[in-house]
Order: C-alpha cells, then structure tokens, then sequence
C-alpha cells in the first residue's frame, strides 16, 4: 500500500521549488537589468507566477492524496509553501545585497527615487519635493535595503502571502460529495 505524502512535506517541497524560481529570477533580471528589480511590475509578475505556481503544485498534490482536500489542509500546503518561498527570498536577497553586489542597494535607491519622481511629474506635482526630502526618501529605501529592513518587509510579505494561501486554498480544496447526506 502507497503512503500518501504528509501536507507539510509537499508544502515544503513546493516552496522549495517556488523559493529556488524566485532566486533564478531575481539573479537573472539582476544581470540583465538590476533596475527591475525596484519596478512594481517585476514584484507584481512575480506574485502573479507565485500564485499560480503555488495553485499548480496544490493541484497536484490534491491529485496524489486521492482528488480531494480541505480548506484547512490546502491553506496549511499554501502557507507553508510561501514561507518557505518567504526564507529562500530573504536569503537570496541578502545575498545579492549584501555579498554579491554591495553597491546594489545604492543603485536601487536612486532608481526608486527616479521612478517616484517621474510618476510625480506624470501627475503635475515634480516640483513638490524638497532635496531635503528626497534626501529623507533615500535614506529610508536604504533602510529597506540592510539585513533588518529586508526582515521587516518579509514580516510584512508573511501578511499578504497569509491572504494568497486563503485565495490559494479556495481555488485547491475539494470536498467529497459522496461523503454528504
């Protein structure tokens, strides 16, 4: 008789794979344009390919442990799949930032700092920020940047990676209608 794989054990090896696309990604557009990585398409693509990826691999696994499952059991494959994807994140980030290519954060920061400002002036308002204020707006991208800025903003992706698993969850979990009266 065929052992069925334990949700925790599938979740982590979804997040493996989700965690080692992510560090691809991240390490291929870093060599083809490090900028993207500070353009809110390039974030949002990749939370879209996550969210996919991670309704696939839940598919799946609801396939291998007979074709159906809970919520509760397709949030705790979801979530545990995204934590790990979380870590893998952090840790290539920290990489990258502080080992790989140190002046990175630095480049980043002025990018960011372009692209507010050209959004600004697409709105009429590219006169309304002091020096001393984009001054103020650069020292706190670095911040975001450091080995405790990138933890604070991995607390804060654990938020919304929780919503994305309910979302992942609906789509996954199947009852078993035979079993209702």
């Amino acid at each position: 008789m065929e052992e069925k794989e334990s949700v925790v054990k599938a979740g982590l090896n979804s997040g493996l794979i989700l965690g080692i696309v992510s560090a691809i990604l991240t390490f291929l557009v870093y060599f083809i344009d490090p900028n993207l990585l500070v353009a809110g398409t390039f974030g949002f693509g990749l939370l879209v390919l996550y969210v996919v990826l991670a309704v696939v691999f839940g598919i799946k696994y609801r396939k291998s442990v007979g074709g159906f499952l809970s919520f509760g059991e397709a949030y705790k494959f979801s979530i545990i799949a995204f934590i790990v994807l979380i870590l893998i994140s952090l840790i290539t980030t920290m990489l990258l930032y502080s080992v790989i290519d140190p002046s990175l954060p630095a480049r980043l920061a002025d990018q960011s700092i372009e692209n507010t400002l050209a959004i600004m002036e697409r709105f009429g308002a590219a006169d309304a920020l002091s020096d001393d204020q984009i001054d103020e707006m650069r020292e706190g991208i670095l911040e975001g940047f450091t080995a405790f800025g990138l933890i604070k903003a991995n607390f804060i992706s654990l938020i919304i990676y929780g919503v994305l698993a309910l979302i992942v969850a609906g789509i996954v979990k199947r009852k078993d209608k035979s079993l209702e009266y």
